[in-house]
């Protein structure tokens, strides 16, 4: 693990992602920072989403339309200025001013929520499972890319308590990480 040096990787790949971003000129320092964030967000973030919500749709056979992220609304929110979509202080000014005249009060005036996330106990316990064999298998191609001591002390807490979403979601890497390992053959020579 010391010898793949992650913490440079991920300064240089947070470096050349940052200096992907589009520049405005007269932008000052704040809505520079906001449109840094909104590229990675719109290039890294998103693509993540988009990918997990077309296999989990998918694999039930459903089709699912993403309406906010049709290319050519992206673009045009992405270079409007960020104190123009935050004008009245909340999120989503844009979308609220937008549709005020065509929807309820209740739905325009609704606070946002955030992206869900499964709560069933039968998920965790799914999850854990799969994490949990992939260790005992020690010739797993990925079992020298995971943190066994970190990977253990998590599935030796009681059910219910990995729940919370950087503690599953350190699961789910370690799982996605082992199945796109093995699935595509992937050989590292460290």
């Amino acid at each position: 693990m010391a010898r793949l040096n992650l913490p440079a990787f991920q300064a240089d790949s947070y470096a050349q992602a940052v200096a992907e971003t589009p520049i405005l000129r007269g932008e000052d320092a704040g809505e520079r920072r906001m449109r840094e964030i909104s590229y990675l967000h719109l290039t890294r973030f998103v693509q993540f989403l988009l990918d997990r919500k077309d296999r989990m749709s998918m694999a039930v056979g459903l089709e699912v339309r993403v309406p906010f992220c049709d290319h050519r609304l992206v673009d045009y929110v992405f270079n409007i200025p960020w104190h123009m979509k935050t004008f009245d202080g909340r999120e989503k000014s844009i979308l609220r001013a937008a549709t005020r005249e065509l929807l309820p009060d209740s739905i325009v005036e609704r606070q946002k929520s955030p992206y869900p996330s499964t709560q069933d106990p039968a998920y965790e316990k799914a999850v854990r499972a799969d994490v949990a064999e992939i260790l005992e298998d020690r010739s797993h191609p990925a079992t020298s890319l995971l943190n066994r001591k970190v990977i253990e002390e998590v599935l030796a807490r009681p059910l219910g308590t990995t729940s919370s979403l950087p503690t599953r979601a350190g699961l789910e890497r370690a799982r996605s990480i082992s199945a796109w390992v093995k699935d595509y053959g992937i050989v590292l020579d460290l």
